[in-house]
């Protein structure tokens, strides 16, 4: 068992400073703030750029520690904060401060679920994310900390990460790569019982590449990082963990390879057996072989048993909205990184191939990182239930015959970790409102309780987010215009930009087509009027980045830029450049409202919006994502409707026509429209409403407790059972499975009888199943239903047909409130703990 490194420095021998790089390595302090004083009292200037204790910490002189650490108050407060720390991880294994999955489920089997993914967002410490991916999972591992729910993270440390966006003088966005420095991130090197590095080999096409690996403790979870940077390795190699979502396809796919083969395999190594392996997207696709790799050698069986055992323990969570979206590799590329690993696992080449295309046969199509999840997992879910829907639709050529509606992704509505991105004047008004646990227990009672705070107290704190948040733009945006050389033409304006009274707007996010991050701009002259109308001002702080092989989004971004330059606007826009997690904070606590306007359905769920709900910002959003399920008029505003359109451009057309009318006819009215008081009342009860229905339901809280219950304790359980006996669950099932689709076309049908009373149908038919045994098949009456879930009810066996082997008489009652021609029998498998049609597709239909 690896153990993580011990603090190795001249800071050591000072008594108390053991426990400061404690402190400054469990990265709970992103979200509780606790120790901030401390940090700033070691040194103030380092503290209040980086906001990295382990750099302040590894960057002061031992003197300057010796000398804090002598102070009385300084001592007893790290003491104090020292151990809460050690009390709250304790906490993990019940007790009085038990956390809420020890008290709910005392005693649960669940003991690992292992959390795979390609990015990280936990802090811009820890720079190894690129956007809404890596801040779900970052939330999602916070909340499980919160939570006591046993998560370990499973990802890569990148050497540059995701690029930095550089704004040159002409508006384009430069692409810069800056040096992760390990020695300078709150991480450590795993070390084995000997004290010795713990390396992984792992061999690829050629030649043997060593994997060091490094924990990140995140509260009361671990995660675990892998990188190829090792001295040990050719030049070519050393590289492949050094840029996210860069270096091109083949460098795309070792990292996927290392994220998931090798990734479980570190946990193998370490002596880490999830019971549950969560895969966050299909970069991670690949684990499910290493899991059926490691089951097959320690119980001998082969690899379509080991698979069909450890699936069931396999949860895959797609993000992508969009089939070009997905991560394919063509043949030539993927097939020599599976020659080596094919014969480890005993099975062709061309058959682990065919888990990741649509249609097994067909040589040439590329590999599918989403298919082999679906293939390889025990249960799927998309991150909204529009998204959910979208990718019914898109993955039905993997259930032939099964109506859409029927094809098997669930949803988990994504959830933000609300502590990480509350303003402290929120967490106050919180805290006084609902207590110092509301984020870690059940939510249930944080409604009635925020909606009993006045509206002075909510117009105060909404005041005093939009006061820093003026100081931060105006800070920020003179650094950024003193970079380019441009400050000295505008520096006139650089600490009068933006008023702290004024109604503020923002818009940030990643600058892709289909987010359509310049509807705003489609009419400039009338954008120019709604930010400086004279009675009704508006200012709008704008950030985000493209790819930097996106040269349209990086147009748009040039686009914004150039306009925020304009006279008439000047000091009512702002391009902030280098949108990462420390801006996201800022705005996100900031604005009064937050803009979002992808074209419906192409955003999968968007957590920008819900950050700003603790922090009483308002959302103003097309009904895409999360938002087309939380919208409701007393919350916010919509761009947009269900309807379709007849081209993408009528529907940008009329969509910024109805941003511009939402703003100009509701937005603004409403927040300029005070009391006596000088409070916006109206504004306000709609703030309170909106944090009292929005903030707990689309918290991580909420989202990562339906993980729990919906999802990883089932898994753990079924897992359990297919596994134990060295598979004898699952060894069964396989047989019966192979039965069935080999005497499946025995299975026939006589036509349906129906007989009514005054309101049911009586629906009986014959059915002949040959061999089959009845067992293992369900006979279901069905009816669509275009606009819900189709009707679907199990019939009964009423009797045998007499001298027929295999015939049987079935029956159901259904509603007679339509046609009795809308029901229509069919055959599905039934066996023992098997996920229908997930992980057996066949159907048969009596039409």
């Amino acid at each position: 068992m690896a153990q993580p490194t011990k603090l190795k420095a001249a800071q050591e021998s000072i008594s108390g400073a053991e426990d400061l790089a404690e402190l400054a390595l469990d990265m709970r302090w992103s979200w509780s703030h606790a120790a901030d004083e401390l940090w700033g009292k070691i040194d103030p200037e380092l503290w209040e750029i980086t906001h990295n204790p382990w750099v302040v910490f590894q960057t002061a002189s031992p003197a300057r520690l010796k000398q804090l650490l002598k102070e009385k108050s300084f001592r007893a407060e790290v003491d104090r904060l020292r151990a809460r720390q050690v009390r709250e991880s304790d906490a993990a294994v019940g007790g009085d401060s038990a956390t809420w999955f020890q008290k709910v489920y005392p005693g649960s089997k669940l003991k690992t679920v292992a959390y795979f993914s390609m990015e990280f967002g936990l802090s811009e410490a820890l720079p190894i994310y690129s956007g809404g991916l890596g801040n779900v999972a970052g939330d999602q591992l916070k909340a499980a900390s919160d939570l006591g729910i046993p998560v370990v993270g499973v990802g890569l440390l990148y050497q540059q990460g995701y690029f930095r966006q550089v704004i040159e003088a002409d508006g384009l966005q430069r692409a810069v790569y800056p040096y992760n420095d390990p020695s300078q991130l709150p991480i450590l090197p795993l070390r084995d019982s000997t004290g010795e590095w713990l390396r992984i080999r792992v061999q690829l096409p050629g030649c043997a590449v060593w994997l060091r690996t490094w924990e990140v403790r995140v509260g009361r979870v671990r995660l675990l990082l892998l990188d190829s940077n090792d001295p040990a390795n050719p030049p070519a190699y050393r590289g492949v963990t050094s840029e996210l979502y860069g270096g091109g396809t083949e460098m795309r796919l070792q990292q996927e390879l290392i994220l998931g083969v090798m990734g479980y395999r570190m946990l193998h190594t370490l002596g880490i057996r999830p019971d549950v392996c969560h895969l966050n997207e299909g970069h991670a696709g690949f684990a499910v072989w290493e899991r059926a790799r490691l089951f097959m050698e320690e119980t001998g069986q082969p690899f379509d048993v080991a698979l069909l055992a450890t699936r069931a323990g396999n949860l895959f969570t797609t993000h992508t909205p969009v089939d070009a979206g997905i991560d394919r590799f063509p043949v030539y590329l993927i097939e020599p990184y599976l020659r080596a690993y094919s014969a480890d696992l005993h099975v062709k080449v061309d058959d682990l191939l065919a888990m990741g295309r649509a249609n097994p046969e067909d040589p040439n199509e590329p590999f599918n990182m989403a298919y082999l999840g679906i293939r390889g997992c025990g249960a799927v879910n998309g991150v909204s239930q529009l998204h959910a829907q979208v990718s019914r639709k898109m993955f039905s050529n993997l259930f032939p015959r099964w109506p859409v509606a029927e094809v098997p992704v669930a949803c988990v509505t994504n959830g933000v970790h609300v502590p990480s991105w509350d303003s402290s004047e929120s967490d106050a008004v919180w805290h006084q409102a609902c207590g110092s646990d509301r984020w870690r227990n059940d939510l249930d009672e944080l409604n009635e309780k925020i909606r009993a705070t006045s509206d002075e107290d909510l117009w105060k704190m909404r005041c005093a987010n939009r006061v820093h948040l003026v100081d931060a733009v105006r800070a920020r945006n003179k650094r950024q215009e003193s970079s380019i050389g441009t400050w000295s033409a505008v520096g006139h304006r650089g600490t009068n930009i933006f008023d702290p009274n004024v109604l503020t707007l923002g818009f940030a996010r990643r600058f892709a087509t289909y987010k359509r991050p310049n509807l705003l701009l489609r009419n400039p002259e009338r954008l120019i009027r709604i930010l400086t109308n004279p009675e009704h001002p508006v200012q709008l702080v704008v950030a985000g980045k493209a790819h930097p092989q996106d040269r349209e989004g990086q147009r748009m971004i040039q686009e914004w830029v150039q306009f925020s330059r304009w006279q008439e606007v000047q000091g009512r826009v702002v391009f902030l450049s280098d949108y990462d997690m420390s801006l996201a904070e800022q705005l996100v606590q900031g604005v009064d409202v937050w803009i979002n306007t992808p074209r419906r359905p192409w955003e999968a769920c968007g957590t920008s919006g819900m950050k700003v709900l603790v922090n009483g910002g308002l959302n103003l959003s097309s009904l895409d994502g999360w938002w087309a399920e939380a919208y409701d008029p007393a919350l916010g505003w919509k761009v947009g409707d269900h309807q379709s359109y007849p081209t993408e451009a009528v529907q940008d057309a009329e969509e910024a026509e109805q941003l511009y009318s939402v703003l100009e006819d509701e937005v603004i009215p409403l927040f300029y429209r005070r009391e006596s008081s000088g409070i916006p009342s109206e504004w306000v009860a709609m703030m309170r409403e909106s944090m009292a229905r929005l903030t707990g339901q689309y918290s991580a809280n909420r989202s990562v407790r339906e993980y729990t219950e919906r999802f990883y304790l089932p898994a753990a359980e079924a897992y359990t059972k297919r596994t134990e006996d060295r598979g004898n669950l699952a060894i069964q099932i396989r047989k019966s499975q192979m039965e069935l689709r080999t005497h499946w076309s025995e299975i026939h049908f006589h036509e349906m009888e129906t007989s009514q009373d005054e309101s049911e149908y009586l629906i009986r038919v014959r059915i002949y199943l040959g061999t089959i045994c009845q067992e293992h098949v369900r006979v279901e009456l069905f009816a669509d239903n275009p606009d819900e879930m189709p009707f679907v009810t199990e019939m009964t066996r009423a009797g045998e047909l007499v001298g027929v082997q295999g015939g049987f008489v079935f029956e159901a009652k259904a509603p007679a409130t339509r046609p009795a021609s809308d029901y229509t029998v069919r055959i599905v498998a039934a066996l023992d703990t098997f996920a229908v049609p997930l992980e057996e597709a066949v159907i048969l239909w009596q039409r």
